[in-house]
């Protein structure tokens, strides 16, 4: 018996089978079968014609939604099953993370949720927003009653795998066209629930405008909807609050955005009023504010003064756009007066400016370069650009701007060096006998600048014309090997001269001593002779908020007592909705995603854990043993795109599953001879400049104007001394 079935069903439609059928060939799992019931000749050609040879249920044209489904699962085998529209898509390894995630579950759980990505014909692959509430809920099975905000997930099958035996037991009661109505349903009939936190569903959403307008009665077949579920959660009250609050929220939301002639308008707002009446939970508080008057007047029927309120608040909404329009338009008139006449002054080479980050702070290389011409050259004077949120975090006595102040256009127009990890302001103009240094924050993985034109997903509506002008500017780019050198010549194609230096961030992983090393473990508070791993996986762009893809309190508990963990998130999540909240009250991790710089964690660490960060680039410096844990590497790869298949040519093991991850460790297979070998072959190739001297060599050529010849010549690999390990700072 598989794992888990993928049932596909329904037409061909606009043609993606065939292309659903590839995805799910490209990456075959031996615990997973698809079964297609397809609907109307061209779904049954298409499925029978595709190489992989999928079970095929015949189903003429016409079939219903409910009745194809109910014909896939007819045919599967699977323990589970995870209906998919023949319009949707999976991303490339949702088949293994969700079997591996159902075969871990007991035969209590009914119903597994999913995150997922939107795709429409605009935004392909866009986070759904659900990934903060299936984190929340964590990897435990639980009651609906005891997670009933699950209620509030975007109502799919697609986002919800099912028990083959809850499927039979209830196919009845699910059995129904309207998706909604059943992927609620099928959360009110389950006895417990467990959540996958990563997207393993496409949710491909059809342009409006190709669809027949709904007629009357659909409209009003919305309200009919939440008052049928609704019957579900009597004696539920719990459940019941969660679902009257999505009824009432949707159905204004649908009221207020779609189009509705005014009959029909204003039955809907009729219905709706009296299911928001009838069905409001006992001792149910509106919320305040504008919200809670839409709600008071939806449950009054006031359908007149409704409109006039939308009328008001779309009225003072544009007056307000228009007031700000105006200042912005005032502004920028203000700030080019000021910016021209600044650029009018001649450049002043005793000035530079830097930043990182966008902004954050005097970090990464930018701060390690501003520290090292500090030493070298201490007339030229720095100013870090930084926000004003963050510049109360800046060193005490360090010099710096606020983004959009009259001083801030005034020192980019005069510097003569201007020294960022990304880039400045589009509006910044390039004088000619000024410096612009780009230091970028990581050695390439992922597709960077024109390579992320195949990837749309993640290029996020990038101006890449506005790319290239801000790229045309640079005058150095600093790179850390030549595999970097080569990705940036390629993905930022001008002028540059590549300066292969090395990356002065990671300068002290060469300078660094054991009264160093002690120094920042005591202030991280790790006992001596504990080991510390670090584990820093990156930002992905299908995700909407954080999510750690580990269940860190089990995994600390793997690694033992003498083991601490330390969790640094992406620095793109901030410190908002952290995962990490109840876990840094149970001191089974130490959360160090605020602390900075990141260079000391790695010097800390005794080995690091990893997804597919830039962090490992630079921790492989150090010679300390590397793990990699892969779980969603090809949906990563098929969606941000890759310079180069990291499990081929990993600095270490890679492992697909937690318990993988666990095993690596506590068969000591994290630290072993092979393990070694994979270190020194990745280190070969990814740390070839970074001996220790790349910021002199920085400082020197560019502020200083020296001759390449003249530079202190790279160090060999094999020749270079490194921080010494906790170990032995500590033994």
């Amino acid at each position: 018996m598989p794992e888990l079935s993928v049932i596909v069903h329904g037409p061909d439609t606009q043609g993606h089978l065939a292309e659903l059928l590839d995805s799910l060939a490209a990456h075959p799992q031996g615990d997973t079968e698809v079964v297609v019931a397809a609907v109307g000749d061209w779904a049954r050609e298409a499925a029978e014609a595709h190489p992989s040879k999928p079970v095929v249920a015949p189903l003429p044209d016409g079939t219903g939604e409910a009745a194809a489904r109910s014909a896939g699962a007819v045919r599967a085998g699977g323990r589970w099953l995870h209906f998919v529209h023949t319009k949707d898509g999976l991303p490339a390894d949702a088949p293994r993370l969700i079997a591996e995630r159902t075969a871990e579950l007991p035969d209590s759980v009914d119903a597994l949720l999913l995150d997922h990505v939107r795709t429409t014909w605009r935004t392909p692959a866009a986070p759904s927003g659900d990934a903060r509430l299936l984190i929340r809920t964590g990897r435990a099975d639980v009651a609906l009653d005891d997670a009933a905000n699950l209620l509030r997930l975007t109502p799919l099958l697609g986002n919800r795998v099912l028990r083959a035996g809850f499927w039979r037991a209830h196919e009845e009661q699910l059995a129904t066209d309207d998706e909604a109505y059943a992927a609620h349903a099928a959360l009110l009939h389950a006895d417990r629930l467990a959540c996958l936190g990563h997207a393993a569903y496409d949710d491909r959403q059809p342009r409006p405008e190709s669809l027949p307008p709904p007629a009357p009665e659909q409209r009003y077949a919305l309200v009919d909807r939440y008052e049928r579920l609704l019957d579900l959660t009597e004696d539920r009250p719990a459940a019941h609050a969660v679902l009257y609050d999505v009824m009432v929220r949707d159905l204004l939301r649908t009221f207020a955005r779609e189009e509705l002639p005014e009959a029909v308008a204003r039955e809907f707002f009729r219905r709706a009023s009296e299911a928001a009446v009838r069905r409001r939970p006992a001792g149910h508080r509106r919320p305040g504010g504008f919200e809670g008057m839409r709600r008071t007047l939806l449950e009054e029927n006031a359908y007149t003064r409704y409109r006039a309120l939308q009328a008001a608040n779309r009225a003072r909404r544009a007056a307000r756009k228009e007031v700000r329009s105006r200042k912005r338009r005032l502004g920028t008139r203000l700030r080019d007066h000021r910016y021209q006449r600044a650029l009018e002054r001649p450049v002043d080479p005793g000035l530079a400016v830097f930043s990182a980050y966008w902004d954050r702070g005097v970090s990464c290389n930018p701060g390690a370069i501003a520290a090292k011409l500090t030493e070298l050259a201490p007339d030229i004077h720095p100013v870090w650009v930084v926000t004003k949120e963050n510049a109360v975090l800046l060193p005490p006595g360090t010099d710096h701007v606020v983004p959009g102040t009259r001083r801030y256009w005034e020192v980019l127009a005069r510097a003569k060096y201007l020294t960022s990890n990304v880039n400045f302001p589009g509006a910044v103009v390039k004088r000619p006998d000024a410096i612009h240094l780009q230091t970028h924050h990581g050695t390439p993985l992922k597709r960077m600048g024109l390579d992320q034109m195949a990837h749309p997903a993640a290029a996020q509506g990038l101006d890449f014309a506005a790319l290239l002008s801000r790229v045309d500017k640079w005058d150095y780019s600093v790179s850390a090997n030549g595999h970097s050198t080569r990705m940036w010549e390629r993905a930022y194609p001008a002028r540059f001269t590549s300066l292969d230096y090395g990356y002065p961030r990671n300068d002290v992983f060469a300078t660094c001593t054991a009264a160093d090393i002690r120094a920042v473990r005591a202030r991280l508070g790790i006992a001596p002779g504990r080991t510390a791993v670090l584990y820093a996986p990156t930002h992905r762009d299908y995700e909407a908020g954080w999510n750690p893809r580990l269940d860190l309190a089990a995994l600390a508990e793997r690694l033992g007592e003498n083991t601490v963990l330390l969790v640094r998130g992406h620095y793109f999540y901030g410190d908002t909705a952290s995962p990490l909240t109840g876990l840094r009250r149970t001191g089974k991790v130490v959360d160090v995603s605020s602390y900075e710089p990141v260079e000391e964690l790695c010097l800390a660490a005794d080995a690091l854990i990893t997804d597919y960060s830039s962090i490992m680039f630079d921790y492989a410096n150090l010679d300390r043993p590397i793990v990699v844990y892969a779980d969603d590497w090809e949906t990563y790869a098929t969606t941000r795109g890759v310079y180069f298949d990291l499990p081929a040519k990993a600095p270490g093991p890679v492992a697909r599953t937690q318990e993988e991850l666990a095993e690596i460790f506590t068969s000591g297979a994290w630290r072993d001879e092979r393990a070694a070998r994979a270190r020194a072959a990745f280190r070969r190739r990814f740390c070839e400049y970074d001996d220790g001297r790349a910021a002199e060599r920085v400082v020197r050529r560019v502020f200083l104007g020296e001759s390449e010849e003249s530079l202190p010549p790279v160090i060999p690999l094999d020749e270079r001394v490194t921080a010494p390990t906790p170990q032995e700072a500590t033994g």
